[in-house]
């Protein structure tokens, strides 16, 4: 079979890192790019073609478009690769609102036969992956509850662009843009959240979106999670400890390009009930590669050249992410007035 011609919307960071994956591969073949760094159309030097613009890139005979966009104009994108009868892979966030998630929705309902698939890699890394095995197996029994850490020293750090700190744009901050992950991992681990409290502030950074985020949830199955989503954490943390009805799962560091998450392993507690002592047996895995962006389009060509379902990711996966998150949002009445945060479940019961 001719591998699937590719075309990728967006070429800094992500979708030059996206590229690579897919060079990888022999069932995808990036043919074209397009950035606004471009002056003209042209041709890489490995002989990718590349343009100023997304007509450019829509000229193209492509099968599938990656969307590595700004939360602004991905989910337009998104709409307008499905229209043109793309395959469409769209990095995290969705958009800047559940509402984007659910034009998306809309639009695919109109071609049911083409993929969509959203970038929430965390899922893919390997002490995620061996954590959830565990977990579904049942030799730890149910969980009780989460307590997760997710936080870096600023809005903008590395190579990312000042756009992340700008409301009209980003639509959110620390938690929108990265702690998004982390909801989502709560989500896979605890089940859905209806009920929460939190308190968001921006009063460190004093952007226009937010710096930190403090929620408390419980699951509709009973699984309480407590979440710090955080612009403030001067050494990056990535830590979520789960207690389970025989042991406990402690996801601690993450293996990133970044290399400032620390190592990334996976602790696994047996309970001794016989103890008074607190101090049970421990097993520490600890792993030195992320193959989650290798993974993630794995799955996602798997899809679309077998006709699978996307399960992990879908837009439907997606919306209930961003409800999670907006319902953070909404919980804290000073954030709700000041932004005018919808209430996502008000939205859901209108749509």
């Amino acid at each position: 079979m001719a591998p699937l011609q590719v075309g990728i919307a967006g070429f800094g960071v992500v979708g030059r890192r996206r590229k690579q994956c897919v060079d990888a591969r022999t069932d995808l073949d990036v043919v074209a790019v397009c950035d606004q760094s471009f002056d003209t159309s042209g041709v890489l030097d490995d002989g990718t073609r590349y343009h100023p613009d997304l007509a450019g890139l829509f000229n193209e005979d492509l099968d599938v478009l990656l969307v590595c966009l700004p939360n602004d104009i991905a989910p337009e994108v998104t709409v307008e690769g499905l229209n043109a009868g793309f395959h469409v892979f769209c990095e995290k966030p969705p958009g800047r609102t559940p509402a984007d998630v659910d034009r998306v929705i809309e639009a695919q309902k109109k071609s049911p036969d083409l993929k969509v698939m959203y970038g929430f890699n965390h899922r893919y890394h390997d002490s995620v992956v061996d954590a959830l095995s565990i977990m579904r197996s049942g030799r730890l029994g149910s969980v009780i509850n989460i307590r997760a850490t997710y936080g870096k020293a600023k809005l903008i750090t590395f190579d990312q662009s000042n756009w992340r700190t700008r409301r009209e744009v980003a639509g959110g901050g620390v938690l929108l843009d990265q702690g998004i992950h982390m909801v989502d991992l709560i989500r896979l681990f605890g089940g859905e959240c209806h009920e929460v409290h939190s308190f968001v502030s921006n009063s460190h950074w004093g952007h226009d979106v937010e710096d930190n985020a403090y929620a408390l949830m419980r699951s509709d199955t009973g699984v309480v999670s407590l979440l710090n989503s955080s612009a403030t954490q001067w050494r990056h943390r990535f830590h979520i400890d789960m207690n389970l009805e025989g042991g406990s799962l402690i996801l601690g560091g993450l293996v990133t390009g970044t290399k400032s998450y620390g190592a990334e392993t996976l602790t696994v507690v047996e309970a001794d009930p016989d103890s008074d002592y607190g101090d049970p047996r421990e097993q520490v895995t600890r792993y030195n590669r992320d193959p989650s962006w290798d993974r993630e389009i794995e799955v996602f060509a798997d899809c679309v050249t077998h006709d699978r379902v996307v399960e992990a990711g879908s837009p439907l996966d997606a919306l209930l992410t961003m409800q999670l998150v907006f319902r953070i949002y909404h919980s804290d009445p000073d954030w709700r007035e000041r932004y005018g945060i919808p209430d996502p479940d008000r939205r859901q019961e209108n749509r």
